[in-house]
């Protein structure tokens, strides 16, 4: 992963990152929030991934059913949050559209994805502060702003 701080003002930053093949998205981009101290702030991104995981939230399991994409896929759109977690790390919360040789899509919640060839990715940090708690009733994290 390159990365390149675009932008510096009032309290906000704003990053390019470039992941190179075979990085995985997730990780990466949680590893560079930590890195950078970030705890509030917005990702967009576009590339593709050689796989990836989606998911969708069942409210009954309280647990994310998992939909594979086994197969190249063009990100669409992949757009998302950081906020502080309950351990004190950054905390990504990410949504992504894949795109299908065949033209359809997949999508819902990232949980992983490699890369391939690239991602690139824009995180606007924001001044302020964002906490992400977990919500026993659901058995996930929602944001908690003050």
């Amino acid at each position: 992963m390159h990365s390149t701080l675009l932008a510096e003002n009032d309290g906000k930053r704003v990053f390019a990152l470039v992941l190179d093949a075979g990085e995985e998205a997730f990780a990466c981009i949680s590893r560079f929030a930590n890195e950078q101290a970030i705890s509030t702030a917005s990702i967009t991104a576009i590339g593709a991934f050689e796989r990836a995981t989606v998911g969708f939230f069942d409210f009954e399991t309280k647990s994310y059913d998992q939909i594979p994409v086994v197969e190249q896929s063009e990100v669409l759109s992949l757009i998302g949050d950081i906020a502080e977690g309950d351990d004190g790390k950054a905390s990504l919360h990410v949504h992504a559209v894949l795109g299908l040789r065949d033209g359809s899509t997949k999508g819902g919640h990232l949980m992983k994805g490699t890369v391939r060839p690239t991602l690139e990715v824009i995180v606007t940090e924001m001044p302020g502060h964002l906490r992400r708690r977990k919500v026993e009733a659901l058995g996930i994290a929602l944001l908690k702003p003050r």
